[in-house]
């Protein structure tokens, strides 16, 4: 063999090709990553990793004004963002290293450099040629922009974590999570924030109710929600930017705007189309449950494939794949079923399962959901009115829960648990018997 043969060869070093490369080579495969950018793609540089950060630094505000209302000596401080950022890096920085000892100790080798498909078993980089076995595509996505007359004004949310001070009034556009996480995030850090949403809520395949609450949320923290309110053109002058939205109105004098209206895949110019790898019409490389492509011993996995936009997915997929490919396990597939995610928003929400409407979609009048309302201790303290809502959604004689929704003060730590419950079939029947933790908010998911 020539150092430029390899059983596996990976394009793109996000968060799935990384957790691909490190299982397979422990299964005793040769493995080559190619990544021209930064070790861990969008979740460790521009996504995941800084945005709880950020999130984290904006829960310190906020916390620091609810710590002042119930007795303590102190006067609300703003973040000091390049102290902040500093360690924000540092903690980036440190997932570089780690990264590379993995590659170091597994004998991966890591090329700073784009592939490009020569053929379904070799890989272009420059002058070389990588002789692949198996070749897996992890090449992520990247923010979009509009096609619209000053749709390159601003940023967007890769362009977020550049920012070194907070804009004071700031338009976000988009309704879905990376729109609301900015949203709360800049809010919270002291910025005037509208957030404009070409439909009538936020989050719109979450459960309703959960998208009902949040706005009111974001609302009662000074947040302008601008619903039916699509741009159609973007200007800026010497007053800020300025939007004019498909409904006539104009809304200027934003001294920021971040556009947060969806990504797209990062398939083309590899030579995709040249192999014959199958594309869908949003330009996703199209794969079956095993993480195949249409070309043998050519793989997918992750945001390239419009699966469903997760980190821990993405690295969940990649390591059954490893585990199939490499490691003998004919079996070894991701169940896309039941997949648990949250909302790093303002207060936070999590869901796992269907929401009420797609449960009744399915399984009509056998559907019955219980619902909690509550303050939580520290909120009913502070006097604040914000409640939190738990959700569960169940269905048949036997009430198995399908759906567990939540949104308020530690829902996206709280979920994890009951994830396993429910991809364990629990029904409601085994909430009610499960002793409750008391005094914590979790404890109504078992009393209601």
């Amino acid at each position: 063999m020539s150092a430029s043969d390899f059983d596996l060869v990976v394009l793109g070093a996000g968060s799935g090709g990384i957790a691909m490369a490190i299982r397979a080579a422990r299964h005793g495969a040769r493995v080559a990553i190619l990544e021209p950018g930064a070790l861990g793609g969008t979740c460790v540089n521009v996504g995941c990793v800084p945005k709880k950060a950020m999130w984290l630094a904006a829960e310190l505000a906020e916390m620091q004004q609810i710590a002042r209302e119930v007795g303590f000596s102190l006067t609300p401080g703003v973040l000091d963002w390049n102290t902040f950022i500093a360690r924000r890096q540092g903690y980036i920085a440190n997932i570089h290293v780690s990264y590379r000892r993995r590659f170091a100790d597994l004998g991966i080798t890591l090329l700073h450099e784009r592939g490009v498909f020569l053929a379904p078993n070799r890989i272009g980089i420059g002058d070389r040629e990588l002789n692949a076995a198996h070749v897996l595509i992890a090449t992520g996505a990247r923010p979009q922009r509009p096609a619209i007359p000053g749709g390159e004004l601003g940023i967007d949310s890769d362009g977020f974590f550049a920012l070194r001070a907070c804009p004071k009034r700031v338009a976000v556009v988009g309704s879905g999570y990376i729109a609301i996480e900015l949203a709360g995030v800049l809010r919270a850090l002291g910025a005037e924030v509208t957030l404009f949403a070409r439909g009538n809520r936020l989050l719109r395949p979450f459960d309703h109710d959960l998208g009902d609450t949040l706005a009111q949320a974001m609302r009662e923290r000074g947040i302008e929600l601008a619903f039916d309110s699509r741009p159609v053109a973007a200007a800026k002058d010497p007053d800020g930017y300025a939007l004019s939205l498909a409904n006539g109105a104009a809304a200027p004098g934003f001294d920021e705007l971040i556009w947060a209206i969806g990504r797209t895949p990062n398939a083309a110019d590899m030579g995709l189309e040249r192999m014959g790898i199958a594309l869908d019409t949003g330009g996703h490389v199209v794969t079956d449950e095993w993480q195949d492509t249409n070309v043998p011993n050519v793989h997918a996995i992750g945001d390239v494939t419009g699966r469903i936009a997760l980190t821990p997915v993405a690295i969940a997929a990649s390591r059954r794949l490893a585990d199939r490919v490499f490691g003998g396990q004919a079996g070894a597939k991701l169940d896309y079923a039941n997949i648990p995610t949250v909302v790093f928003s303002h207060p936070p929400l999590g869901t796992v399962g269907l929401t009420e409407e797609a449960a009744r979609e399915r399984y009509g009048d056998a559907v019955k959901v219980y619902r909690s309302r509550f303050r939580p201790m520290l909120v009913a303290l502070a006097q604040h009115e914000e409640k939190t809502l738990m959700k569960l959604v169940c269905t048949g004689p036997d009430e198995r829960v399908v759906g567990v929704h939540l949104i308020g003060a530690a829902a996206d730590e709280i979920l994890q648990g009951f994830a396993v419950a429910l991809k364990l079939g629990a029904r409601k029947a085994d909430f009610d018997a499960t002793v409750a933790i008391h005094p914590t908010s979790a404890e109504e998911l078992v009393l209601m």
